[in-house]
């Protein structure tokens, strides 16, 4: 399904595949070739989405822009069934395994391997041909890839990054933090009562 959402409508190459029941929102560019699978939602907040060509997003990824952090995937990119990209510039033949999870700001280098269920944390830079391998956290700039297990550290790196402060522009110190962040973004996200169906 194709929505209008503020004011901007998907632009999809006449030789890309987008599913019956994939969602494709706002300022959204697929490029030729690129296959978009059941049950994934391409939507852009407010900031655009850019798919290059030959791009694969397969069955129920997300795949999320936002005013602040717009999402650029190179060609040749494949995004595994419920990934989640987020606000991240992703290079080219890069592969984004099953349940990988890339968040705002992150730069992702071309010829990457982001495997099973791993993480790219906010703001970080993973360079040219990096592998995070199955279930790791890769987080910084310059990136550290940190197995599951090392909380304590992944915690410390992620602290810096202020995932509140960045991504919503709260304090993370702010006594109310969950309604203030629920009631802004609530604000936000109800700007879809007025999308348009294309389809």
């Amino acid at each position: 399904m194709r929505y209008a959402h503020l004011g901007q409508s998907p632009r999809i190459h006449p030789d890309a595949v987008v599913a019956p029941t994939a969602v494709v929102s706002g300022d959204v560019t697929i490029g030729a070739g690129s296959q978009v699978l059941h049950g994934a939602v391409i939507t852009a907040e407010g900031g655009p989405v850019t798919l290059g060509e030959n791009v694969i997003v397969m069955e129920n990824a997300v795949v999320r822009a936002s005013a602040a952090n717009p999402v650029h995937i190179g060609d040749h990119t494949l995004i595994g069934p419920m990934a989640s990209i987020s606000g991240a510039t992703v290079g080219k033949e890069v592969f984004l395994a099953t349940g990988v999870r890339v968040f705002n700001g992150a730069v992702i280098g071309a010829r990457s391997e982001v495997r099973i269920n791993a993480v790219v944390h906010l703001r970080t830079h993973l360079p040219e041909r990096s592998v995070v391998p199955i279930g790791w956290v890769a987080v910084g700039d310059p990136a550290v890839v940190v197995p599951p297990d090392q909380h304590d550290e992944i915690w410390a790196r992620q602290q810096e990054l202020d995932f509140p402060g960045y991504v919503f522009g709260l304090d993370r110190d702010t006594p109310d933090l969950m309604v203030q962040l629920t009631e802004r973004y609530g604000r936000s996200l109800a700007r879809h009562a007025d999308d348009v169906p294309l389809d």
